[in-house]
């Protein structure tokens, strides 16, 4: 295509006679970028996907002008619409463990895109798909071409994804949420592949509820709220003085503008979260020399953690940061007394709870004890059982805590109030829920037992900004009001800036920094530390990031990927 302007004015799509997107209309040039931001339900998915006719089932699509290259989108047949998915118009989804095939390698899925359109022969199809993952910055692509997705980290599945979504050299690149629930430096890696796309003179079309994602990418700005568009412009305009109330509120909710103790989300007659008190409560969990060893897929030994020691008094939140891999979910296993350190020990409320060779600990000592630490998962729907309502899910909680069938409708009316979710939802099953409820039922469950210690793993990271906003304040005020200490694992540094006292950091299975949260991001003292708030994207005026050397390349040898643990575990 000579001419790749993206052109749509007046683009409407209904589902059942509702409207979901209304009266949209924007261009989009060659080399240009423009960023689709809004809450869940704003419609920005569902028009990224009207793009490659993909709204979904059911859906009406109309719009005065919808074309590409020239070529009228809404007369094309179903054959016309595979020509140029992946050919013309190249789309990355947002979750990559989801979206690639499980079941085979991830090189044989970039070939499946080029076997299709008939690109080259066999031999030039298996160059392309080497020379595809060297280019979004894959090491050893040989190597990484016959693994499967579980075999690779987050970053790696997410630039696998990329090259994929780049293997014909489309004119336009969707990119839906492709940074969501990765660390600031996999993020970081991830950005300077899109950045490189645009740089080629291709175009851009990106959504995102990260708005310094969107800072460092966009040239303009489309804010949709409930299918319409209430401001547009150029990114610096919109992100720095946005004109509409809506805008500001989305800017507003960013954790990382803001300091400790204030609310991110607006509510009327709500105070602000309270400061948490100078004087640290007792201590209640105490890890002393964790170590853990893993025998990986090339059945060499990984030290997953080596030495890690921490104490987490009541009411106070330790937050755990660090790159994928870097021990941080073998930790907070340890933590939960779903996994035994090869060395070290953890005390819980003053006894042995979970230890390697004398300090081991039978799970029947734990049991007794477990009500009193919980868990949030960072994806809810898949810790729920989809079969049961949001009142048997607290049920099933209630019986482990030991609340009698009589007394448990009144408790679980309460959680739902506390969770500040109507007392009407208990009759409805995961799916029928929002993002944002789903995570305040996590939440309600994990309150149930009223524990004294929850282990937080990236719970806010898969919610938009504001939902997530939301969320975190929840989490204050609850901790606030029941005296809860969290373990808060997190990606998103603003997030843990935002919520923790102190901070752990962690590389390789170690402890390389800790330090009271202001003091780590004011004053870093470890190379590393430096170089991970480095690499964290920051909104236009915000303060400048610290000036670090790059990280070097990632190990050549296999990746152990913890994330998998969870679900060995559950």
């Amino acid at each position: 295509m000579s001419d790749k302007h993206l052109i749509v004015e007046g683009l409407s799509i209904e589902f059942g006679g509702q409207t979901v997107v209304q009266n949209l209309s924007f261009t989009l040039a060659p080399g240009k970028t423009l960023a689709l931001v809004g809450e869940s339900g704003s419609g920005k998915s569902v028009t990224a996907r009207s793009l490659i006719g993909l709204a979904g089932a059911g859906a009406r699509v109309t719009a005065r002008t919808l074309s590409y290259g020239g070529q009228d989108l809404l007369g094309l047949s179903e054959r016309g619409w595979r020509g140029l998915r992946g050919k013309g118009i190249g789309f990355v989804l947002q979750d990559a463990l989801v979206s690639l095939d499980p079941l085979r390698p991830v090189g044989k899925e970039i070939l499946e895109v080029l076997k299709t359109h008939g690109w080259g022969d066999r031999r030039r199809r298996a160059q392309r798909v080497i020379e595809l993952l060297d280019t979004v910055g894959v090491p050893d692509p040989e190597l990484r071409a016959r693994q499967r997705p579980d075999q690779l980290s987050g970053g790696l599945r997410q630039r696998a994804l990329i090259a994929s979504a780049l293997a014909l050299d489309p004119g336009l690149v969707i990119a839906d949420e492709p940074t969501t629930a990765l660390d600031a430096t996999v993020q970081a890696q991830i950005l300077q592949v899109l950045q490189a796309i645009k740089a080629r003179g291709d175009s851009l079309l990106i959504i995102s509820h990260d708005l310094a994602v969107v800072a460092q990418l966009a040239d303009e700005v489309l804010v949709l709220r409930h299918g319409v568009a209430v401001e547009q412009g150029p990114m610096q305009q919109v992100l720095r003085n946005p004109r509409h109330a809506y805008t500001r509120a989305l800017l507003d909710a960013v954790p990382a503008e803001h300091a400790r103790g204030t609310r991110l989300s607006p509510q009327q007659g709500t105070p602000v979260v309270q400061a948490r008190p100078s004087v640290a409560g007792a201590v209640l969990l105490k890890a002393t020399a964790l170590g853990k060893r893993y025998i990986g897929p090339d059945q060499q030994p990984r030290q997953v953690v080596d030495g890690v020691s921490f104490e987490l008094r009541a009411g106070r939140t330790l937050g755990i940061v660090g790159e994928s891999g870097s021990g941080k979910t073998t930790v907070a296993r340890i933590v939960l007394g779903l996994l035994e350190p090869d060395a070290g020990k953890v005390e819980f409320l003053g006894q042995d709870w979970a230890g390697a060779g004398r300090q081991h600990v039978d799970e029947q000592q734990r049991r007794v004890r477990r009500r009193d630490i919980s868990v949030i998962y960072q994806d809810p729907l898949s810790s729920f059982d989809p079969r049961w309502s949001v009142g048997q899910i607290l049920a099933d909680a209630l019986d482990v805590a030991g609340v009698t069938a009589p007394q448990q409708t009144a408790r679980i009316q309460q959680l739902l109030e506390q969770v500040r979710l109507p007392t009407e939802l208990a009759t409805r099953r995961p799916l029928q829920l929002s993002g944002g409820q789903r995570q305040r039922v996590a939440i309600a469950r994990a309150i149930a037992s009223n524990p004294k210690v929850i282990i937080c793993d990236e719970p806010v990271s898969a919610l938009d900004v504001s939902v997530q906003a939301q969320v975190l304040d929840l989490l204050a005020d609850l901790q606030a009001s029941l005296g809860l200490a969290y373990l808060f694992i997190s990606h998103d540094l603003g997030v843990i800036r935002h919520v923790s006292d102190e901070v752990l950091v962690m590389r390789h299975g170690k402890v390389v920094e800790s330090a009271p949260v202001e003091t780590l991001f004011e004053h870093p003292q470890h190379d590393y530390t430096r170089r991970l708030l480095g690499a964290v994207p920051r909104l236009p005026g915000a303060e400048t990031p610290l000036v670090v050397p790059p990280l070097e390349a990632e190990n050549s040898a296999w990746l152990f990927d913890e994330s998998q643990l969870w679900k060995i575990a559950i």
